[in-house]
């Protein structure tokens, strides 16, 4: 069975108008059939954290919402709370504090839940801090700042839902280039990945097309759309040079050579073999009527020419005469 989508949603997601990122989570997760889990454990909020999501996937249709809130390693032990991972098609985890939701769920039973639920097909998704968990490499705190200086940041474990990468949220809204690029710059064969607010990675598992460049035959690719308001930043730093090694203190640190894709909504990007996805436009149906309607008066056109039969000014009239027979009668 392929493994679920990820959903890596950089924060401050919309929860009030169009909500169309947590309206994808439900839909993925199975629409009416929808049994989701919500892990509020990075928050400081109480109760009031988890009656928000309830009654938000609960509007868009979701058959059932669980509270999964272990507050200690001890309790992510608990039967009862890894049975309502077990039994969720989908999985939610709420921002807060990243380093406290490592420290509680990675390592344990409800943490290794989670990954379970994810390779069975289970949609997992997460918000801010929920966001940097699924990455195998999490930020766990530091600065805003532009520039890679070392010491910025510190790095800790996440649950490796998304392998070989760095995940960071609210990445333009609160200036986290700089710490991203010291990661990827300590660490190049991670790959950066910086969400905006109200914008949403989501990482599925596609079947690569026989005959393809990169691909063979039952092979499949980890792609990343986005969807939402703003962009994901996407750092590769395979061709890197940098003096991060033996950069001191917090000295700015070298990096050259860091390809960097910024992608807006409707945007894929291929993490296998770290490519952009080709764009297809996407035709509405009355502009598509109207591009049909223009080759049948350029084929009509070229007919009459090779036919030799009517002059420029006889054409514009034909045209002219076609377009007003096909119009719709008022």
């Amino acid at each position: 069975m392929a493994s679920g989508p990820l959903m890596i949603i950089g924060g401050a997601e919309d929860k009030l108008r169009k909500r169309t990122i947590l309206k994808e989570f439900i839909a993925a997760s199975g629409g009416a059939d929808a049994r989701i889990a919500v892990i509020p454990t990075a928050s400081s909020l109480g109760p009031e954290v988890i009656e928000v999501y309830d009654a938000l996937f609960r509007r868009e249709g979701a058959a059932e919402v669980r509270a999964v809130r272990p507050e200690s390693r001890e309790e992510a032990h608990d039967p009862e709370l890894v049975a309502a991972i077990e039994g969720a098609t989908g999985v939610f985890m709420t921002g807060g504090n990243q380093l406290k939701l490592s420290a509680i769920l990675c390592g344990t039973p409800v943490g290794d839940a989670i990954v379970a639920a994810h390779r069975r097909g289970a949609v997992v998704a997460g918000t801010s801090a929920g966001a940097s968990i699924q990455s195998s490499h999490m930020v766990a705190f530091g600065g805003p700042g532009a520039t890679p200086k070392q010491r910025m940041t510190q790095v800790a474990a996440g649950l490796g839902l998304l392998e070989s990468s760095v995940i960071d949220q609210h990445f333009d809204q609160r200036n986290r280039y700089g710490r991203l690029l010291m990661i990827v710059a300590q660490s190049p064969q991670l790959l950066g990945i910086g969400v905006d607010e109200d914008t949403c990675a989501v990482v599925e598992q596609v079947a690569v097309p026989d005959g393809a460049p990169d691909g063979g035959p039952g092979e499949q690719h980890e792609v990343l759309r986005v969807i939402g308001r703003g962009a994901v930043t996407i750092m590769d730093p395979a061709h890197i040079t940098t003096n991060a090694f033996e950069a001191k203190r917090s000295a700015p640190i070298l990096a050259s050579g860091v390809v960097l894709h910024m992608l807006p909504a409707g945007s894929a990007f291929d993490l296998t073999t770290r490519t952009l996805v080709p764009h297809q436009a996407e035709i509405q149906a009355e502009d598509a009527a109207e591009l049909a309607e223009a080759g049948r008066d350029l084929r009509e056109m070229a007919r009459d020419i090779a036919a030799a039969d009517a002059t420029p000014e006889t054409l514009r009239r034909r045209l002219a005469r076609n377009r007003a027979a096909r119009a719709p009668k008022s």
